[in-house]
């Protein structure tokens, strides 16, 4: 079963951590993991620094400037995530954009994913459509999901039609804007949320963009199954390093 799957089949309420692999220093990255691992985060995605990430608030692209300066490829990525599956047993997911995975190639990259052990894919700018004609059948050989975003303003239509392909999770987005982290969750996101949880979709869902503290991973657990902090974990990185992680962790959960 994937790592995923199994995640959601114990029935808690799910903490996934996003972080810009090679920031802050190039090495950090299984250090990070190990450190989330420990503190009980459940999820890690792990983005892919990218040259132009649309999708990505200033915290993000910040970050991932500094990683593509520090060194990282995807590569190198790979390289620091071989043997990672000896001391790291929650799923890891892999977020980043279409062109550098075209770029590795796509079976060769979804190949090196499944060596290291990668559990899924996030990429934002690869349509459902896409994805489902052209790359959903290399995907499953390799054993990988594909998580596909949904926002305020996604059709109905359309969100069946993620849910009818999609595995693992449905990523959703909280608002229409970029990411970055928020203070609290407004009357329409609560309104969207519940929108959403009563479409009964057979794929869990989990909310990103504006998950910042106990405040908001709490309004937006209440109609799913979990919520991803990005930027706040970014900016505590950023402003705390490594060591700063365990009480982070703990201010979320409380």
């Amino acid at each position: 079963m994937n790592r995923i799957d199994q995640k959601f089949k114990d029935g808690k309420t799910l903490l996934s951590i996003y972080f810009s692999a090679g920031h802050p220093a190039l090495e950090d990255t299984v250090t990070i993991l190990k450190s989330l691992q420990h503190t009980g985060v459940d999820m890690v995605e792990i983005g892919l620094p990218f040259s132009d990430p649309l999708a990505d608030g200033p915290t993000i692209q910040e970050s991932s400037t500094k990683a593509l300066k520090n060194g990282m490829t995807t590569k190198k990525l790979f390289s620091q995530l071989e043997g990672v599956r000896q001391t790291i047993s929650i799923p890891l997911i892999l977020m980043g954009y279409f062109n550098p995975i075209l770029q590795f190639g796509v079976e060769q990259f979804c190949s090196y994913c499944q060596k290291v052990g990668i559990d899924g894919l996030i990429i934002p700018d690869l349509p459902v459509d896409v994805y489902h004609e052209k790359y959903q059948s290399i995907f499953e050989q390799y054993g990988l999901y594909n998580m596909f975003l949904i926002t305020p303003q996604t059709s109905e239509e359309r969100i069946r039609f993620i849910d009818s392909v999609s595995k693992g999770f449905i990523y959703m987005v909280s608002s229409a804007s970029v990411t970055g982290a928020k203070n609290s969750i407004g009357a329409s996101q609560t309104s969207y949320f519940k929108r959403i949880a009563n479409m009964q979709l057979q794929t869990p869902t989990v909310v990103g963009f504006g998950i910042s503290n106990a405040t908001t991973f709490s309004a937006a657990t209440q109609y799913s199954r979990g919520a991803i902090i990005g930027s706040a974990f970014i900016q505590l990185l950023e402003e705390k390093g490594v060591e700063g992680i365990p009480d982070f962790i703990q201010s979320i959960r409380s």
